[in-house]
């Protein structure tokens, strides 16, 4: 790569990455030095915010150095953390959405019950068991993979996917293969049909309530289905080109498309939320003023 291609791609790069430092760490501070968003869906808030710095982590240092690298090399260890890291991020990230859904449910479909089902207890489980839950998932997976014997050493990625260690595998897969899909499964399709069971039932609240319900709903629902959308699209892609040869598509769109995911929705996030949510908007100009 010329030198000067090389210098650029990095400071690209390393603004990309320091704007979603700040954007995300922006948003964190407002929800915990104010007390008058320490509400259950803030506080989700501050989850989905701490996992998008935790996304953008494990990619992001690991990127700037192989741009400023001659050799693209990168040690087994390494590859196996990288993949526990952006595959936990994934897992993490639907299951807050899919815990916000269900918080909106309760806010908007039983208001009277909301606080006695959603109370403070509650919410540190919620926020507590996605975290595991992502965790303890992706070990298991990153335990299959370890072991493999593997007859190549190149992957053709930006960055190391599980798939794409299978795929260099000499020994027996088909365990790798079985449990790839079913935490696939068990991460995008679960949390994604639990959110649009709750959003039909949000929806027959709305036709059916006032008009400052409709209005309520619309305020809080459209930044989480916005949200929901965009990280769906970047990761089923993902999913789709890992899993299937798409020789088709040009080589450079395979790039930006397999870095969607990691790096818009990062930054996505905080400016839909920051912007569209009035209490978190209010919060944020008043500090700025001071």
């Amino acid at each position: 790569m010329d030198l000067t291609l090389k210098y650029f791609c990095f400071t690209v790069v390393m603004s990309l990455y320091l704007l979603i430092l700040c954007a995300n760490v922006l948003l964190i501070v407002v929800i915990c030095v104010n007390r008058s968003l320490h509400e259950p869906m803030y506080m989700f808030l501050c989850s989905l915010f701490v996992n998008e710095l935790y996304g953008s982590t494990g990619l992001f240092p690991f990127l700037l150095v192989q741009i400023l690298s001659d050799v693209h090399t990168v040690s087994a260890p390494l590859c196996f953390l990288q993949i526990f890291c952006l595959y936990s991020y994934v897992c993490v990230e639907f299951c807050i959405l899919a815990v916000m859904s269900y918080d909106r449910y309760l806010a908007i479909c039983c208001p009277l019950q909301y606080h006695t089902r959603m109370t403070p207890a509650t919410v540190v489980l919620l926020i507590a068991l996605s975290w595991l839950y992502s965790f303890l998932t992706i070990l298991a997976l990153i335990l299959l993979i370890a072991p493999l014997e593997l007859c190549g050493n190149v992957i053709n990625k930006v960055y190391c996917l599980n798939y794409s260690i299978v795929k260099l595998a000499c020994s027996e897969t088909t365990a790798n293969n079985i449990y790839g899909l079913f935490i696939t499964a068990l991460t995008v399709f679960v949390p994604v049909i639990l959110i649009l069971c709750s959003y039909v039932r949000i929806l027959k609240v709305c036709f059916s309530g006032s008009k400052q319900t409709r209005q309520k709903a619309v305020s809080t629902c459209t930044p989480h289905l916005s949200s929901l959308l965009n990280f769906s699209f970047g990761v089923c892609f993902e999913v789709i080109q890992s899993r299937f040869s798409l020789s088709s598509v040009h080589s450079m769109v395979h790039i930006v498309l397999s870095l969607y995911f990691l790096t818009c929705q990062p930054l996505f996030n905080p400016v839909l939320y920051g912007l569209n949510m009035s209490n978190i908007r209010k919060r944020l100009f008043a500090h700025k003023r001071r």
